[in-house]
């Protein structure tokens, strides 16, 4: 069984933007997240945080993350905070959107992604192999 928390329209302010002009600005997002949990049931029978996922501590992990540096691409962005998310909280599944304010005539512009929490994994060992295959271990006597 699985539950939905939702945090819609979270404010993070960040420098993101293909041009150099454009990230030397600071931009408003809106992100929205979607989280599936494990049942919530535990948590409303003890009105225990500890026994639910905490949506205080994701929207400041989420802001703290989008502050962090600038990016190009919400593409990045997006898939940094969700793996962050993901490897940090008991989430099962995340659905992630990211709108920005950049194009005339155009109510926003955004990404939307969904990641499960094995693909989380998956990416994180990506990387590792990447990494490992960069750097060859050289045993040569």
């Amino acid at each position: 069984m699985s539950d939905l928390i939702r945090i819609v329209d979270l404010e993070v302010y960040t420098h993101i933007g293909v041009s150099d002009e454009e990230r030397a600005r600071l931009q408003r997002l809106l992100i929205s997240l979607d989280l599936t949990v494990d049942c919530v049931a535990q948590a409303a029978i003890t009105d225990d945080v500890a026994k639910t996922v905490n949506y205080y501590d994701v929207a400041q992990q989420v802001k703290a993350l989008a502050g962090k540096k600038p990016r190009k691409l919400l593409e990045t962005l997006a898939e940094e905070i969700a793996t962050d998310l993901l490897a940090r909280f008991s989430i099962k599944k995340l659905t992630l959107e990211i709108k920005k304010f950049i194009l005339p005539e155009t109510q926003y512009v955004s990404v939307k992604i969904d990641r499960p929490k094995k693909q989380s994994v998956i990416l994180s060992l990506s990387k590792d192999q990447t990494r490992s295959a960069e750097k060859p271990d050289r045993t040569d006597h």
